[in-house]
């Protein structure tokens, strides 16, 4: 095991100690906000705790296998007790590095996703037609649930403009990487002459804020409209005011929601796009001051990144913040995302662990 891991892991029974004295003292029970976060924290402490006292037993097991091996007539017995061993010890190992590295406290939360056309013109409007086909076939997938929170439909087909709600747990962690810009290049309905464009939508994948940490929004900040539907839903969507704008004066901050009859629904929903979107732009300036420092290899989220293109006459997806090139763009526009959630999940798991080497 690397020192600097071991410096790490050495500090976790000494903090469970510790977390066990304080739950145990009377006073804890009249403190249930300082009950619930010492509860949690000795939750994971005691987590890696225990598998770093189950790693360093097999150490010493691998270390009495060894003497033996010199030992005729417990050769054999301990050769196959050493191997056994060696393959142990590194899965644990892996399995501890995980354990330590951040969490983000958001990732287990419900996503809002935001797809915008970009360049492109119609071309770019059913280009995020296509993308919100395509989370919803992975949220299916992953047996979540989307809810159409607003829309502005294309001239000819597609959104200029789509919000859904991924409503599943670990949805935003496993969606979060998509935020940036998504590039595509293929030869558009609208084209006659065969030729290939390039056309650009922006995803921003946004955290459902939880109801007791969500930001405080004052009401006097709010501007509230009130207008008809545009979208699909029937004769009495499109004849009564139920669609809801709400505006946050101090940000200029805007969120809007249309799917439901009740405007009282719609505002609820609308608001909670709202501190989202609030919530998002926080974390973003945090990432931009940590930018000035240093440059992720997932990058800030910014959608002025272009994390992907998609190449349809080429039959590719190519996601330029790892590098990764796969020949089935088919079957990734019907959903099967894993291999390029799962490679940009490794790669920010990579990253922090350098990072945690790096402090040691």
């Amino acid at each position: 095991m690397k020192p600097f891991l071991r410096q790490q892991l050495e500090r976790y029974p000494v903090r469970l100690q510790e977390l066990d004295f304080f739950l145990q003292q009377p006073e804890m029970a009249q403190d249930m906000e300082r009950l619930r976060d010492l509860t949690r924290e000795h939750a994971e402490v005691s987590e890696v705790a225990q598998l770093f006292e189950q790693y360093r037993r097999r150490e010493a097991d691998l270390a009495e296998a060894r003497e033996l091996l010199a030992d005729p007539d417990m050769a054999d017995m301990a050769r196959d007790e050493v191997a056994t061993l060696e393959s142990e010890l590194p899965a644990l190992e892996d399995r501890l590095q995980q354990l330590l590295l951040p969490r983000d406290p958001d990732d287990v939360r419900n996503a809002f996703l935001e797809i915008r056309a970009g360049t492109g013109g119609d071309e770019s409007a059913l280009f995020a037609g296509d993308l919100l086909r395509m989370y919803t076939r992975y949220a299916e997938r992953q047996g979540w649930r989307c809810e159409l929170v607003s829309q502005s439909d294309g001239e000819v087909g597609g959104f200029k403009e789509v919000v859904v709600r991924v409503v599943g747990d670990g949805a935003y962690g496993r969606l979060k990487f998509e935020s940036g810009g998504h590039r595509v290049q293929r030869v558009p309905a609208t084209e006659t002459q065969g030729r290939i464009h390039t056309s650009a939508c922006t995803v921003a994948a946004l955290a459902e804020p939880d109801e007791a940490q969500a930001v405080q929004i004052n009401p006097a900040d709010l501007r509230i409209d009130t207008f008809r539907a545009s979208g699909a839903g029937g004769q009495h969507i499109n004849k009564t005011d139920s669609a809801v704008r709400v505006t946050h004066l101090p940000t200029g901050i805007v969120a809007e929601c249309q799917d439901d009859r009740s405007q009282h629904r719609n505002k609820a929903k609308a608001l909670q796009v709202l501190a989202a979107r609030i919530q998002e732009a926080e974390r973003a300036e945090r990432a931009a001051r940590e930018a000035a420092t240093r440059k992720g290899l997932i990058g800030s989220g910014d959608r002025s990144d272009r994390i992907r293109t998609y190449n349809f006459p080429q039959g590719r997806v190519t996601d330029h913040r790892i590098n990764l090139t796969l020949y089935k763009l088919g079957a990734v526009m019907e959903g099967e995302l894993d291999e390029l959630v799962e490679g940009l999940l490794l790669a920010r798991k990579a990253e922090q662990l350098a990072e945690l080497e790096a402090r040691a």
